[in-house]
């Protein structure tokens, strides 16, 4: 895939539901359980190939990992609603050397208009290339993307 072909993601996972550690763990893993309109939006958005952050909510709010979209959009099974909520599959990247807070993305003013900030209750957002950037530098990211 051509470098500027890529998304950048950023999904979100209470780590006592699911965690970077059981993401490393299962190394693949299908994200289900998105219920928002807009969030499911952004999952059917994600191609073969995107990076996403793994992003602690509730109980750390730390971006700790990456992973890549290894599956596009497909029926999520655990929707028993019957409304067509979809997931993805994700594979482990790598962790993030440090781990990015909340605290230090909200202190950082280049990442004012980043959707983690706009609309911190999302659970899968766009992140720019440019905030991708941004976010990689101040984690130590070196990895490819």
């Amino acid at each position: 895939m051509p470098k500027d072909a890529r998304q950048y993601w950023l999904v979100k996972s209470e780590p006592d539901a699911f965690s970077w550690d059981d993401q490393v763990r299962n190394g693949i893993e299908p994200w289900t359980g998105v219920r928002n309109a807009l969030a499911a939006r952004h999952l059917r958005e994600m191609r073969k190939g995107d990076y996403a952050f793994f992003y602690h909510s509730n109980v750390g709010k730390e971006i700790v990992g990456v992973v890549e979209v290894v599956r596009e959009a497909y029926p999520d099974p655990t929707d028993d609603t019957g409304r067509g909520w979809v997931c993805v599959d994700v594979k482990t990247v790598g962790p993030m050397p440090q781990p990015v807070t909340l605290a230090a993305i909200k202190a950082e003013p280049r990442l004012a208009d980043l959707a983690l900030v706009r609309q911190s209750r999302l659970s899968v957002m766009p992140v720019s290339p440019e905030h991708w950037r941004i976010l990689a530098e101040m984690g130590g990211w070196k990895g490819a993307g």
